[in-house]
This record gives C-alpha cells, sequence and structure tokens, in this order.
C-alpha cells in the first residue's frame, strides 16, 4: 500500500533526475515526486516540509489512538490529558477544539492531505498559547477622537 494516494503525486525516471535535475526538484518542492529505477523499487523526492507534516500527521494519529482507548470522560477532556496545552482553552473550546481536531484528522487521513491536520492543531495550539499570554477576545478600546499626527517628510 502506498502513502502517496493523494493525486498530486508524480513519477519520473531516475535518467530524469540526472538530465534535469533542476525541473524534478522544483516538482518536488511543490508535491512528492515517485522517482522509479530499472535496478530497484521506486524512490520519493519531496520536501523537509512535507516530510515534517507526513511525520506529524502520523503523531497525530497515534495519539488520536490513544485518545479512543480511553473510555473515560467526553472526548474534550480525554484529548485534554493527551495534549496539555488544551488546558488553556475553556470548556466549551475544549469540546469544539477536540471535534474540529477529529474531523480534520479524519479529512486528511482521507485525502492524504497531510497539511489538513497539521493547520489545525498549529491552529488551535497557537489559539491556546495565545490565551494563555492573556490575550483574549475582548472588544479593543478605540480612540473617541483623532489625535494629530506630522506627516512624516
Amino acid at each position: 500500500m502506498s502513502l502517496l494516494h493523494d493525486g498530486r503525486t508524480t513519477t519520473r525516471r531516475s535518467s530524469d533526475l540526472s538530465k534535469h535535475s533542476a525541473d524534478v526538484f522544483a516538482e518536488a518542492e511543490e508535491h512528492p515526486v515517485q522517482i522509479t529505477r530499472r535496478d530497484g523499487g521506486p524512490l520519493v523526492l519531496m520536501s523537509q516540509d512535507e516530510a515534517d507534516s507526513r511525520a506529524l500527521l502520523l503523531q497525530f494519529a497515534a495519539d488520536l489512538l490513544t485518545v479512543t482507548l480511553d473510555d473515560e470522560g467526553t472526548l474534550g477532556s480525554r484529548m485534554t490529558r493527551k495534549f496539555e496545552w488544551m488546558r488553556a482553552l475553556g470548556e466549551a473550546d475544549r469540546e469544539t477544539c477536540a471535534k474540529d481536531l477529529v474531523d480534520a484528522a479524519r479529512a486528511s487521513f482521507s485525502t492524504g492531505q497531510a497539511h489538513l491536520a497539521v493547520a489545525e492543531l498549529t491552529s488551535w495550539r497557537e489559539t491556546a498559547a495565545a490565551i494563555a499570554a492573556g490575550l483574549s477576545a475582548a472588544p479593543v478600546e478605540w480612540l473617541e477622537e483623532e489625535l494629530p499626527t506630522e506627516r512624516p517628510s
């Protein structure tokens, strides 16, 4: 079974890699490139960001499996035990976060698009960090009157 079922992967011959390396490398920056060889199995060339996203997705999948094996509490409370940063979120936001993360993971797993789950995970983690730092959604106080400013020269 191939992990490269996302439809973005292209296939190139190993001779393309030696004759047109700049083109193949440019392609690999955009999406994984499968390199076929006469003397061995195919290899995959991809960016480090893509490889990191896939590794993060696999770790996230393992974490979600751990959460599903726990049967105590709501999904949000179980995920909070695994993802400590969720403690910065309010109770309702934890449940929303948990549902959003599971939905994004399912989309990533079914489409092979690791960035869907990675972006959702990063977004929620950064939101929790902002809340922990004291930032909130409270309305901003704007000045009632305009203050004169000098025009830059």
